[in-house]
């Protein structure tokens, strides 16, 4: 998830969307095709430092004056005014976006899957093993010990079919011009798009710069797969307690430590996911704020790709812990037997 976002792939991905925007229009006959092959050769070939074109992308306000100028300065004078046709800045950070937010959700969605098996083999495993229910945080009525995880099981593949969903209706390409009226593209603007689209394996769009349903969409869907692993991973860390013991993380040399206290065995992946859980809702309510002003909104827009950016990196952060903890979790058949005799609530 990390090589995702990093400064490498944004540049990479901004380089290859000025490559297919200019192939796009080259079919169209809106620049000639040899124009666009220069155009796909400069970007294949130029070499970019990504943190000095961060400090300018910084200064400038957005990546697109930076690179564009640097495109155009290894071109000849007389085509180098074709790179970019028709285009903004903007429609070159949300394509960036959408195809930095296609790959996380793939990442995602695989590492929800494993979770997925290992959850469905260990809830058949102890779907007849009973055990006290616990609502309220106090003893309940008993339930099967598989029928929890089972539960759990059921709520990840919720939240992981939404993101699927939303991920293959919003994923989609960015390509409005100045004011997203496509202007400078001869009218066939709409065939550029799915032309532009097809090459980046995103789903053509109208512009959508001023409606931002698509991003609040894709993050809510990851802050909803991040709080539900994280109710797993408490529940998790409730069962591990000293006067419990049904269900330990397992041991790996160097984790779950303490440094004070050597007897200690702390739910380190509970931890990592629970604190992903803790902050997701934050960064989703910023996706939710205020609509975009008019036909470019101004200090809106331009914080989403670091939100969803955060968003992805927690949410691989907790999936990759509780996919770990869960293949090899310990669960102490004695331990729940004990504490449902404990509880005197009998088998009904």
């Amino acid at each position: 998830m990390l090589a995702v976002y990093d400064d490498r792939s944004t540049v990479k991905h901004a380089l290859e969307f000025e490559a297919a925007l200019a192939q796009a229009q080259a079919a169209e006959a809106i620049i000639e095709e040899r124009v666009a092959d220069e155009i796909g050769a400069v970007c294949a070939s130029l070499a970019i430092d990504p943190q000095i074109l961060a400090d300018e992308a910084a200064f400038a306000g957005t990546l697109a004056i930076p690179l564009i100028g640097r495109i155009r300065s290894a071109m000849a004078p007389e085509t180098a005014m074709a790179v970019h046709k028709g285009a903004t800045s903007q429609d070159l950070a949300d394509t960036v976006m959408m195809m930095q937010a296609r790959e996380a959700s793939a990442l995602l969605i695989d590492d929800a899957d494993r979770l997925d098996l290992a959850l469905t083999a260990l809830a058949e495993n102890y779907r007849r093993v009973p055990a006290v229910g616990r609502t309220l945080m106090q003893n309940a009525m008993p339930i099967s010990f598989g029928l929890r995880i089972a539960q759990w099981r059921a709520g990840i593949a919720e939240a992981a079919a939404r993101m699927r969903a939303d991920a293959g209706a919003y994923i989609c390409v960015q390509l409005g011009g100045a004011s997203g009226t496509r202007a400078g593209m001869s009218g066939r603007g709409s065939a550029v798009a799915r032309r532009l689209s097809s090459a980046l394996q995103l789903k053509p769009a109208p512009p959508w710069h001023s409606r931002r349903i698509a991003v609040a969409a894709i993050g809510t869907s990851v802050g909803i797969l991040v709080g539900t692993v994280g109710k797993m991973a408490k529940d998790i860390a409730l069962l591990s307690q000293d006067h419990i013991r049904e269900a330990l993380e397992p041991v790996v040399p160097g984790r779950g430590g303490s440094s004070a206290m050597p007897h200690k065995r702390n739910p380190t992946g509970c931890q990592v996911a629970l604190s992903a859980a803790h902050r997701a809702p934050g960064l989703v309510a910023t996706l939710l704020g205020p609509s975009q002003e008019q036909e470019r909104g101004l200090g809106g827009w331009q914080t989403e790709a670091s939100i969803l950016a955060d968003l992805f990196s927690i949410a691989a952060g907790a999936i990759g812990s509780m996919v770990v903890t869960i293949e090899g979790l310990q669960i102490d058949g004695d331990a729940i037997a004990c504490n449902l005799a404990a509880s005197a609530l009998g088998m009904t």
